[in-house]
């Protein structure tokens, strides 16, 4: 693709009036083998779809592009991104916990790119359902999460599978410690971003008179401000008490850790970004590859388990130029790291006037792109169902056999009503509130 072509499908579909000093660098960079360097937010994906579509040759027969992400997440998310700038070319993600038979039959048609989780991608390989694979670029985005993850073993296996790509492009959020085996770097040019102006957060410590620390917790929730807000803990069952605890208490929160499906996972986004539920109970599997717009405060409920885990949460707030607070509950005698750096104490004694609460109900339809079902179609539907302003339609999210709506909540109630028997695209459907 042109680059005045590529630029233009960024800036039309994605609201990009211009490139950052990242992007630039690397939209400047000519190099066969590159390494971006950069932190979480900086707009690293961007920067490398530029470079990937740069550099396709759109007579190169076959799959032209592959980019390998650590986690399902992170590959959805990506896909989103490549598949506007990319158009008319086919973008197929793969991905563990996405229905295997769906995306075989999407390879009966050979996608222009490819993005994909190690594992699926060795899996589909080894299935015999992608044909041989030459690619011209292939990416591996958050290489150093890939090895955090420890997916070393099968990048290497997918990596070598994949022939001599034209170029090569590495992405990760912290300097590389050691470049892959599986790769070849030599002479590679660095990007190097990882260095750049420190996000505008401000960290606070919570003092929890009690070594549980959930009546604190509630204090603080109480004493925020309105928006969307991540509790970190350390583990799986932490995540679930909390989050139950929560829930009971009438906090509009949602869960999100390794241990739940890939549906629940996705509803658990889609509620915390579109305000049905601005309280995100999660574990550090939600401090990388997450993107959820305009997080207002990160709360440490647990203390992180290393430096790295604390930059990461950290970096989940403050994005692209806007400003954060973080919160750290310490019970008695409970010692902070190093790594952590307190501005300020934080009185919690005072419940806000602007408590966070759920502008927004989720509604639940059974039909999504493969039934060719569109956000346009679902905002036209609902609207004309319940004679609504625009307005009262929030964000949209439109999967494989399933969509979500965010509604306002005084008018989901007789919106669901309205809905009852009416078809949407001459189909019938199953339309339901989203239980957190």
């Amino acid at each position: 693709m042109t680059e005045n072509r590529i630029l233009e499908a960024v800036g039309k579909r994605l609201g990009i009036e211009s490139l950052n000093p990242l992007q630039l660098a690397v939209n400047a960079s000519t190099a066969s083998r590159l390494i971006i360097l950069a932190p979480t937010g900086s707009g690293k994906t961007i920067a490398f779809t530029l470079a990937m579509l740069r550099d396709i040759d759109s007579h190169h027969t076959g799959v032209k592009a592959v980019v390998i992400a650590p986690s399902r997440e992170l590959v959805t998310q990506i896909a989103d991104v490549v598949r506007q700038a990319a158009l008319p070319m086919k973008t197929l993600a793969l991905y563990g916990g996405h229905n295997f038979v769906d995306e075989r039959n999407s390879l009966s048609v050979t996608p222009d790119i490819i993005i994909a989780t190690p594992g699926r991608l060795l899996d589909h390989i080894n299935r015999g359902t992608l044909g041989v694979l030459e690619p011209e670029v292939i990416v591996l985005d958050e290489y150093d999460k890939a090895l955090e993850l420890g997916f070393h073993d099968e990048m290497r296996r997918v990596v070598r599978r994949l022939g001599h790509p034209r170029r090569t492009i590495l992405t990760s959020a912290t300097p590389l410690v050691a470049t892959p085996d599986f790769v070849d770097l030599t002479g590679a040019e660095t990007v190097d971003f990882s260095d750049t102006t420190q996000p505008d957060i401000s960290v606070a410590r919570v003092l929890s008179p009690e070594r549980d620390k959930f009546e604190t917790l509630v204090k603080l929730l109480e004493a925020l401000p309105d928006g969307k807000t991540i509790v970190f803990v350390n583990h799986r069952e932490s995540a679930e008490r909390v989050y139950n605890s929560l829930r009971r208490k009438g906090f509009p929160a949602a869960l999100y850790h390794g241990g739940l499906d890939q549906s629940e996972r996705e509803r658990a986004l889609i509620m915390a970004d579109n305000g049905s539920a601005p309280i995100l109970v999660a574990t550090d599997l939600a401090s990388r590859g997450l993107d959820l717009d305009s997080v207002r405060s990160i709360i440490h409920y647990h203390m992180p388990v290393s430096a790295e885990a604390w930059t990461h949460r950290n970096g989940r707030t403050a994005r692209a130029g806007a400003s954060g607070d973080v919160y750290v509950i310490t019970a008695p005698d409970e010692k902070m790291p190093d790594y952590i750096i307190v501005d300020r104490e934080s009185d919690i004694s005072k419940p806000s006037d602007q408590r966070i609460r759920a502008s927004r109900t989720t509604l639940y339809i059974d039909a999504g792109k493969k039934e060719k079902i569109s956000r346009g179609d679902i905002a036209g539907y609902l609207i004309a169902a319940g004679n609504l302003a625009p307005e009262a339609i929030g964000r949209i999210t439109v999967k494989d056999h399933a969509s979500y709506a965010a509604v306002d909540r005084n008018v989901a109630g007789t919106l669901l009503e309205a809905v009852k028997g009416r078809k949407l695209k001459n189909r019938r459907v199953r339309v339901s509130v989203v239980k957190a």
